[in-house]
């Protein structure tokens, strides 16, 4: 396959295809003329890498997802680990965004959204508190 078949069957655009195979995360053969050569074990790994990106993982986590994939005598352990690792981060982002929208939700409130100069959202944000 071509990285535009590969592309259209990973779901993945060739710039990003180019990229993962720049950092070493993939290795397509290279025919005579300089062409990549896509064969199903790399649009299985495209496949894996899109799914893992798309669950947030960085690319050093594929690249260490991709090494356990392909290590049959990984420990699931390992994989475990390195999941909930990645799953504390997102509920670590997550209380994050919910204490910013409950504070922005009261800033909201406070402001009259008139047509008066103060505001009480501005004023927060220069650290003069007085609505929360």
């Amino acid at each position: 396959m071509n990285i535009g078949d590969v592309a259209e069957r990973s779901g993945l655009p060739a710039k990003t295809i180019r990229y993962y195979e720049d950092i070493g995360l993939i290795r397509p053969h290279r025919s005579a003329n300089g062409y990549r050569c896509f064969a199903e074990n790399d649009l299985h790994k495209l496949a894996f890498l899109a799914r893992a990106r798309a669950l947030g993982f960085s690319i050093e986590d594929c690249r260490t997802l991709l090494g356990l994939y392909e290590d049959d005598t990984r420990a699931s352990a390992d994989v475990k680990a390195l999941a909930q690792e990645h799953l504390t981060k997102i509920e670590a982002k997550i209380a994050d965004l919910e204490a910013m929208r409950d504070t922005l939700t009261e800033l909201v409130h406070c402001c009259a959204g008139d047509n008066r100069p103060d505001c009480p959202i501005l004023k927060d944000l220069a650290g003069d508190i007085e609505c929360l």
